[in-house]
């Protein structure tokens, strides 16, 4: 009995050498065969909190609106798909002169379909919106351009992700999730939030800490985000405040010079405050911010400008770091209105009129130094 002949892709392509290592390749395949050969990596964790992927999932109004257009009659697609190709695929350079300076090689690109069981050789990297939406089509003979370039590796594959999208409008908290797990150089926007969304990790992961599982994360499973009551944007936020301002507690465990961070020493001083927190307020720690003011926007940055204070010089390594935090932080309990009443110090603003403002979050963090000042 003979065996099955694989299937293969082949198509006119152009070969652009950036990279050696990672030769661009220019070509155009059909809606039908674009989820045949690639992979859409969905964003999520393992079961050890690994972070897995990187594409947000599908947005079912974009995917439609541009199934209706492509369905519509005459159609113009411009629009590229990015794909990351496996090294299995193979370029055969077509014979004859260059005419370009050797700028680009033409030839034919051989990408090999799956059998049953066996990884795609590609993945989306740019564009899974609209390749569903192609799959959805009418005519699944519609071609269009692919760019395409070799990376196996995740990480590249991510950066590249990130890079592409750093002009449009990711969600926050997805760009936040996916700085950790990159290595490579960054713009200067990204790279100066890589640590912040790092210590969010370990906040949200680390047995010991008073935020695990708390924290949401554009990873999470549909049925997690009931306890993922705190925002990892606010958590972000705060953290990056302490880490780059001279004033904040955490800024004197990074080298600037160097580029180097004490991570060991910032993830004691975070544990030691928030558990202080969580056990000086413990019956506003852990619920939605619709029940605990505590948990929103404004109460974990307000209270991480209290922590630059409450923490200022404290040496971590100490036993008694845990007991100086609760002990400060005793001072403003009698003010703080976190999930009833009204704060007094906020000119009687309810509990739940608090907003995550830059104007609120000015108030709500001047209104616990003071108590915390007076007491």
């Amino acid at each position: 009995m003979s065996r099955r002949r694989r299937e293969v892709i082949r198509r006119r392509a152009l070969r652009i050498e950036q990279d050696r290592v990672h030769p661009l390749y220019l070509f155009a395949l059909t809606g039908k065969e674009l989820l045949r050969l690639a992979e859409i990596s969905r964003v999520s964790r393992d079961e050890g909190g690994h972070l897995l992927g990187y594409q947000r999932p599908e947005v079912r109004r974009h995917i439609n609106n541009i199934v209706e257009y492509l369905n519509g009659g005459r159609v113009l697609f411009p629009n590229s798909i990015i794909l990351a190709l496996s090294s299995k695929i193979r370029f055969v350079e077509a014979r004859g002169p260059k005419v370009d300076g050797g700028l680009a090689a033409v030839g034919t690109i051989e990408i090999p379909l799956p059998t049953d069981g066996e990884a795609k050789p590609a993945w989306i990297v740019d564009g899974q919106q609209r390749a569903i939406a192609l799959s959805r089509l009418k005519d699944q003979g519609l071609p269009v351009p692919v760019n395409a370039f070799v990376a196996e590796h995740l990480e590249l594959q991510r950066e590249q992700f990130l890079r592409i999208n750093s002009a449009k409008p990711l969600p926050r908290g997805l760009i936040t999730e996916l700085l950790p797990a990159i290595s490579g150089a960054l713009p200067a926007n990204m790279a100066a939030r890589r640590i912040p969304s790092a210590l969010c990790d370990v906040l949200n992961q680390d047995p010991e800490s008073p935020f695990r599982g708390l924290i949401r994360r554009a990873s999470a499973a549909p049925a997690d985000r009931k306890t993922n009551v705190v925002s990892d944007t606010a958590v972000v936020a705060m953290l990056s405040e302490s880490l780059n301002s001279p004033s904040g507690c955490l800024f004197p465990y990074r080298n600037i010079a160097t580029g180097e961070t004490d991570f060991p020493a910032i993830r004691r001083l975070l544990l030691i405050y928030w558990s202080a927190v969580k056990a000086v307020f413990p019956e506003a720690w852990g619920f939605p911010p619709t029940r605990s003011r505590l948990m929103h926007g404004a109460g974990i940055q307000s209270m991480g400008r209290l922590m630059d204070r409450v923490m200022s010089g404290v040496d971590v390594s100490g036993k008694r770091a845990r007991k100086h935090a609760e002990r400060e932080l005793a001072k403003i309990r009698p003010a703080c209105q976190w999930t009833s009443g009204a704060w007094e110090t906020l000119k009687g603003l309810r509990w739940n009129e608090v907003q995550n403002t830059p104007a609120h979050i000015k108030l709500l963090s001047n209104a616990l130094l003071r108590s915390y000042l007076a007491g």
